[in-house]
């Protein structure tokens, strides 16, 4: 099944702009982790500026501790602070675009970096909270603070709307790309379809006419079965879909009408339990191969043979197996299902309609003839067509 737009999914913590920690799924145990190691991994940065930018001889590692106090404490208060805001504000915080988002976020952060610093300062040196934040020195490193966190974490979130975007744009292009190639598969059905049934058309009407004098019942009953041929393919011609009742309807009467003017050089039989006759598939699909099967296999054979259409269940697939004690492989009869369409051509239709999960085989039969295979999934239905009016 094809990715859709709709199914991109949200960023749930901004260490997943990194690959590595997209391979396990977003739970509230795994962001409060991987908000330990974000707030970390500010510490540690944040230390080194101090230590830059203070200059008062204070080692790194000796700023590091408390920093990495305060950071964890804010990531845990944003952390905290949006998990709340979003369940009571119905998500509007992971919403919210433009100035609205900044606004929101800066003051998240403010008051986070407040509390972190106050009760960071409280646990690792037992200063007074209230004291400590009322310095305007501190207030102004924890505006600046507050200021920076906010606007990392905008820019953040403006990559995951850009990485967002990027995944519906590519969405899009990869269904636009999947409809062009069902399209192409059936636009050459229906070009197959447009070469093959002028020739079955005008070799019946002669028939009929040819049966019409010495056999009137044969020429009637044929015109019927004929009829019904047409009326069948209208009908799958316009859907997008089809059973394995209607094309097996579509395929007895195609075989019928062959069946006046071949005699008892064809014999056929269609063998699909009742249980699976609703089974969906690509309209059009098999008769091709049946086709295929009598003017490659039973027409050149002197004394003609037998066609069996069967399906059954292997595991989690539908075997349709259509096979033939025709002359098999040799090079006066190459095997092409669908007449010149070839069977690469049918492979790339199953492709298109049902991706990696379906495919077509060929087999050589004992002690002669042979059998198409196709393999379709028991539980997917063919990607829908675009009908043709």
């Amino acid at each position: 099944m094809m990715t859709t737009p709709n199914s991109v999914p949200p960023l749930a913590h901004p260490l997943e702009l990194i690959p590595f920690f997209r391979r396990w799924p977003a739970s509230q145990p795994r962001n409060l982790l991987y908000t330990i190691i974000w707030s970390s991994g500010l510490g540690v940065m944040l230390a080194a500026l101090e230590v830059v930018l203070v200059r008062d001889g204070v080692s790194y590692w000796t700023r590091l501790g408390p920093m990495l106090l305060m950071s964890n404490l804010i990531g845990l208060m944003i952390h905290t602070g949006s998990v709340l805001s979003n369940r009571l504000l119905n998500g509007w915080p992971r919403r919210a675009r433009g100035l609205p988002r900044v606004l929101f976020s800066m003051a998240l952060m403010g008051v986070s970096v407040l509390v972190g610093i106050g009760f960071g300062n409280l646990l690792w040196s037992g200063a007074d909270p209230l004291l400590l934040l009322s310095n305007r020195g501190v207030q102004a490193e924890s505006l600046v603070i507050a200021a920076g966190v906010a606007l990392l974490l905008y820019m953040v979130r403006s990559a995951a709307d850009r990485r967002a975007a990027r995944a519906v744009e590519e969405a899009r292009q990869k269904e636009v790309l999947a409809s062009s190639a069902r399209m192409l598969a059936e636009a050459r059905l229906r070009a197959l379809q447009a070469q093959i049934e002028p020739h079955f058309l005008y070799n019946t009407l002669a028939n009929v006419v040819s049966l019409i004098g010495p056999q009137p019942a044969q020429a009637q009953h044929m015109l019927e079965r004929f009829i019904d041929y047409l009326r069948a393919t209208l009908s799958a011609s316009r859907s997008e879909e089809a059973t394995l009742a209607s094309e097996c309807k579509l395929i007895a009467a195609y075989l019928d009408v062959l069946k006046v003017r071949m005699g008892e050089r064809l014999l056929y039989r269609i063998e699909v339990p009742d249980e699976l006759r609703q089974f969906r598939i690509a309209p059009m699909l098999l008769q091709p191969v049946v086709e295929n099967a009598i003017a490659h296999g039973l027409e050149p054979k002197v004394e003609g043979g037998e066609v069996v259409l069967s399906a059954r269940v292997e595991g989690d697939h539908v075997s349709l197996r259509i096979s033939d004690t025709g002359v098999g492989l040799n090079e006066a009869a190459p095997r092409k299902p669908g007449g010149g369409v070839g069977l690469s051509n049918l492979r790339e239709r199953l492709r298109s309609l049902y991706g990696a999960a379906a495919k077509v085989e060929l087999l050589e039969n004992q002690p002669c003839g042979m059998t198409v295979r196709l393999m379709l999934p028991l539980n997917e239905s063919p990607t829908s067509i675009p009908s043709v009016p």
